[in-house]
């Protein structure tokens, strides 16, 4: 207790400077267990006793005596090695210390030397030497190969791969390859600017302990493959194991490299393999950056460039005329499937389509209205035959025949309309007085073919796909309405792919775009019809209201005013 309080006077006093605490400041670290240092030779007295443990004036404490079995065992411990280098910061009695212990302080009497700095031990110099370095051209592409090259000489190595090819990836990614040197340089023009003018030999002893590094490859895969193409005796066959888009990856790195049987050898197995879409495009796209010998070329050019003398326009009309003149009806709707889509505006093979030849189509068009004129007379001459027999001999074959054009023409008319140009088909249509005549008299189970098309022009009209003047659309009406109303049980019973109930719907939108005269007539026209039929008849009653109410409601609130 004396001593304490003679310890705590002393700091009051200010004789003693007071323990001091840590900062920043970067003049010293102050002493702590975990800092400490053994003390100089010049402060310890020259007869100091093991047992005395650094004795010193002062009245300092002392130091417990150390056990010399304690010493020697830390001496020859693994930790003594390790903690050989710290400069005696770490006091060796702290360290055997088991389990946690008190802090041991040092002597106050001893100076605290300054700690030795650690010393890190210098790799000694490497000789190199670099004897060619080829940078790449500061307005190279994007996709250049070969950005920098460097070669080096190294020592020994193994005389049948003398050759050591370091490749470096711009993603980071590196590869080693040891290479027979002969082989490399009589591939590759661009290596073969590397070899050693002195003491070459092309078999590969006589540039033992080169080194090349490539930086900055675009592909590290296919410039290894296109160097492992070089060794390979049969290297068509080795690509086909590959696949067509890997050999794409190595034509373009044979080509910077300036390996010609390696392009050759690409060429030729890409010519002879099936292409995919993405395939197709990426080789596009190789040969629109790269030029290559127009004689080993040219097969693959003739696959990617076609030079036809035919148009797209008229190969289409060609197909067309081929689907409409098939008598296979499986066929022919598969065919009518595979035109569709390549006409369609979505498809993927509209990018370059010129579009139609509106000329070419509209004289099959009407072709086919003359054959089905012709059809019909036969039809009806057939219908006055009083042989019911020779009816049916002679009926059958008609209808087939029937059934065949008006398919077409309904076939051609959604084709038009897809590409906006059914305007002249609807005048086409209202115009065939002799098929209006002929209507009548011709069987129901023929003549419902005919509404068929007129259903399709009036869906059309009503959804407002084809915009026609207004003469014309009263021109179909009057000539097509009424046939349409007899043949609308048929339409339902053999719809063919006809939507009823869309065409319920538009007839009634497209008979709205009259004038109120007109369609006041063909209003009662379709109410005595559907009167007398009902469900054979289509149900307007929707757009009667709807003429009903422009027609007389508003007309009454307008006089009233």
């Amino acid at each position: 207790m004396a001593d304490a309080s003679q310890r705590r006077g002393r700091w009051r006093g200010g004789g003693t400077a007071r323990p001091r605490g840590w900062c920043c400041s970067f003049a010293g670290v102050p002493p702590s267990p975990d800092h400490r240092s053994l003390p100089s030779a010049a402060s310890v007295p020259a007869a100091a006793s093991p047992a005395a443990g650094g004795g010193g004036g002062g009245g300092g404490r002392k130091l417990p005596p150390k056990s010399p079995s304690s010493l020697s065992s830390f001496q020859g411990s693994p930790a003594s090695s390790r903690l050989a280098g710290l400069g005696g910061l770490i006091d060796p009695r702290r360290i055997l210390s088991p389990g946690r212990v008190s802090p041991i302080d040092p002597d106050e009497s001893f100076p605290l030397p300054p700690p030795s700095p650690l010393s890190l031990p210098t790799p000694p110099p490497v000789e190199e030497d670099v004897e060619d370095l080829v940078p790449t051209e500061q307005a190279a592409p994007a996709s250049a190969v070969v950005p920098l090259v460097s070669v080096r000489e190294d020592d020994g190595g193994n005389e049948a791969m003398d050759l050591r090819l370091s490749l470096r990836g711009r993603d980071g990614r590196c590869l080693t390859m040891e290479l027979e040197s002969g082989v490399l340089y009589g591939s590759s023009a661009f290596f073969a600017d590397m070899a050693p003018g002195v003491g070459f030999n092309s078999s590969g002893g006589g540039a033992s302990g080169k080194r090349i590094e490539v930086d900055g490859v675009e592909n590290v895969e296919a410039f290894r493959t296109a160097v492992e193409l070089m060794y390979q005796p049969e290297p068509v066959r080795w690509l086909a194991t590959a696949g067509v888009s890997r050999a794409i990856d190595v034509l373009e790195v044979s080509s910077s490299i300036m390996f010609d049987n390696g392009i050759k050898a690409c060429l030729t197995y890409i010519e002879a393999a099936p292409w995919n879409e993405s395939e197709e495009e990426k080789l596009k796209n190789l040969f629109a950056r790269c030029t290559f010998d127009e004689a080993i070329s040219q097969d693959v050019l003739a696959r990617l460039r076609p030079n036809s003398c035919i148009s797209s326009e008229d190969l289409i009309v060609h197909l067309i005329q081929s689907v409409t003149s098939s008598t296979n009806s499986g066929a022919r709707k598969d065919m009518q499937s595979l035109v569709n889509g390549l006409l369609s505006k979505s498809s993927l093979y509209q990018k370059d389509f010129a579009g139609l030849n509106k000329e070419s189509i509209y004289q099959i068009c009407r072709s086919y209205f003359g054959k089905l004129v012709d059809l019909f007379e036969e039809a009806t001459e057939s219908a006055n035959h009083t042989a019911q027999l020779s009816l049916a001999t002679q009926s059958k074959p008609v209808i087939e025949r029937i059934s065949l054009q008006t398919e077409n023409l309904y076939w051609l008319f959604e084709i038009l309309v897809n590409n906006d140009m059914a305007e002249e088909f609807v005048e086409l249509w209202a115009m065939q007085d002799r098929l209006i005549v002929m209507h009548p008299q011709a069987s129901p189970m023929i003549r419902y073919e005919l509404s068929r098309i007129s259903a399709s022009v009036f869906i059309a009209l009503g959804k407002g796909r084809v915009q026609c003047r207004g003469d014309l659309r009263s021109l179909l009406f009057y000539g097509w309405f009424g046939p349409m109303l007899l043949d609308f049980g048929w339409l339902q019973r053999c719809s063919k792919g006809l939507d009823v109930r869309s065409l319920e719907e538009n007839i009634g939108q497209a008979l709205l775009t009259l004038p109120l005269k007109q369609q006041q007539f063909m209003f009662e026209e379709w109410f005595q019809c559907f009167a007398s039929r009902g469900a054979d008849c289509p149900n307007l009653t929707r757009s009667f209201q709807v003429w009903w109410r422009r027609s007389f409601v508003r007309s009454s609130v307008e006089t009233r005013r």
